[in-house]
């Protein structure tokens, strides 16, 4: 289920800027300092949080993540400002370079479209988790704890825990 949400309106164009800005400053200069700013947007970063240059988030403010979870180059967060728009990382998760997670949608009906609202559902991303390298996560998609998704999958529906997914859409490949 996908919750309509107005990205252009005032408010909501304001917050993506200010979340815009702290993106930009981290990645000119990827400092401490400047990782403390991008977690701070966040609804909550747990301890050895590592993320490296080139990430970017729209909002931040739903974004929720575990314990020692490390964040390779490159990736890109498109989340809302609802509850429906959250993105939640577990523990211990491995994301690779250049994932995007991507909560956020518009419609398929083009006169929909034309109203330029969004659409977004959850991302959840369970516990020692590794999503490898141009992985897309899209909206309303939850990966299980110890699952693994094979470099540039795209995830279009739930992966359960414990299993080795992978391709375009990605599907089952076996256990773990």
């Amino acid at each position: 289920m996908h919750t309509q949400f107005n990205s252009l309106n005032k408010s909501t164009r304001e917050s993506r800027k200010a979340a815009h800005e702290i993106c930009r400053l981290f990645n000119k200069s990827p400092s401490k300092g400047n990782l403390k700013r991008i977690t701070g947007l966040f609804a909550n970063s747990g301890s050895g949080v590592i993320i490296e240059a080139g990430f970017h988030c729209d909002y931040g403010s739903q974004i929720q993540i575990g314990d020692r979870t490390f964040i390779n180059i490159n990736c890109t967060v498109l989340d809302a400002p609802i509850n429906e728009g959250a993105i939640s990382i577990g523990d211990d998760c491995l994301i690779g370079p250049n994932v995007q997670l991507l909560a956020v949608s518009h419609a398929i009906n083009p006169t929909e479209r034309l109203n330029k609202e969004n659409f977004a559902a959850p991302i959840t991303i369970g516990n020692n988790v590794w999503i490898g390298a141009g992985v897309i996560v899209l909206a309303g998609v939850s990966i299980g704890d110890n699952a693994v998704v094979g470099a540039g999958s795209i995830v279009t529906k739930d992966v359960a825990a414990n299993t080795v997914v992978a391709g375009n859409p990605a599907i089952k490949l076996k256990d773990i």
